[in-house]
């Protein structure tokens, strides 16, 4: 009986690789309820999600995509008659880096650790999350040993926290722009979700409707460092670079997610909804741009917990 647990577990991640799909972002899909993992249980699962920033969308379009390919061919760039060209090529490639128009996988385990606190690991493919979650509201207990009845109400506030170098994704429109401009970006977010949920049976036997309110903030490095792109025609002084610079900015979120299953195993369609002002950007030359917009993530997930044996 002792085997049970990891057994199970060996299986969902075998089941969960063959949903796997490349991520570069911190994961802001909200699949978790207001109820934490009960003591000394796990949850396991995974995350598809799509991430889907109105601002990126507007400065990465077709004609930002002719402009890196038509700059790509010249040996030599004159910054003096392709400088909104060169510009317009810097925002894109921030405002990628910032929020990226992309689908993300992610996959995660929690654990029990008491009553009221659970605390988990999340992979998202370029992306290393920790949290924690501490549940403030609704009873304890398992559908095995409930400690409230059908329709109890939960909540919990938690904190994540996320790291990872970010960069732009390997194809041919950004390589181009990575080869013009040698971009480089380092990022860690912070996370602080806001959960209440209803269960549907009792300690969420066969799931439950969770919704909040979402606070993050990141913080980003990043920096230029052009080596094609000259003052003037004559290519006789190189632009110079831009060191590497210091931003954080603040996104507002809200979020619906509903489970639905049976005891161990749940399927769980989830839509995010975020706000953000990303602030003011230097580039190039000592020009700058300002980005803002709205992001949406819907997703959907598996999730399996994995009861403890004890009496």
């Amino acid at each position: 009986m002792k085997q049970l647990p990891m057994l199970r577990i060996n299986l969902v991640l075998t089941a969960l690789a063959s949903v796997v799909m490349t991520a570069c972002t911190a994961p802001r899909s909200m699949t978790m309820s207001g109820k934490v993992t009960p003591r000394g249980e796990f949850k396991i699962g995974g995350n598809q999600s799509f991430n889907i920033p109105t601002e990126t969308i507007s400065k990465t379009g077709a004609a930002i995509k002719a402009a890196a390919e038509q700059l790509a061919k010249e040996e030599k760039v004159d910054y003096g008659t392709s400088n909104e060209l060169v510009d317009k090529l810097q925002v894109a490639a921030l405002a990628y880096v910032l929020d990226p128009v992309q689908p993300a996988a992610d996959l995660y385990v929690r654990y029990g650790v008491l009553d009221r606190l659970d605390v988990g690991y999340k992979y998202a493919f370029g992306s290393h999350v920790f949290d924690g979650m501490y549940q403030f509201m609704g009873p304890v207990g398992t559908p095995e040993r409930p400690g409230g009845a059908a329709g109890a109400r939960y909540g919990s506030i938690g904190i994540q926290f996320a790291t990872q170098r970010a960069k732009l994704p390997d194809i041919p429109y950004f390589d181009n722009i990575n080869e013009l401009l040698r971009f480089r970006a380092t990022r860690q977010d912070l996370l602080i979700p806001l959960v209440f949920s209803h269960s549907f049976g009792p300690e969420e036997q066969v799931g439950a409707v969770s919704y909040g309110l979402v606070y993050s903030h990141t913080f980003l490095r990043y920096g230029f460092d052009p080596k094609r792109i000259y003052t003037n025609s004559q290519a006789t002084q190189l632009i110079p670079n831009l060191p590497e610079r210091k931003q954080n900015f603040s996104s507002y979120g809200a979020f619906l997610n509903v489970k639905v299953g049976y005891r161990y195993a749940y399927v769980v369609p989830a839509l995010a909804v975020y706000y953000q002002n990303y602030g003011t950007y230097q580039l190039l030359n000592n020009k700058s741009t300002k980005l803002s917009g709205l992001t949406f993530i819907p997703s959907i997930g598996l999730q399996f917990r994995i009861p403890t044996t004890r009496k």
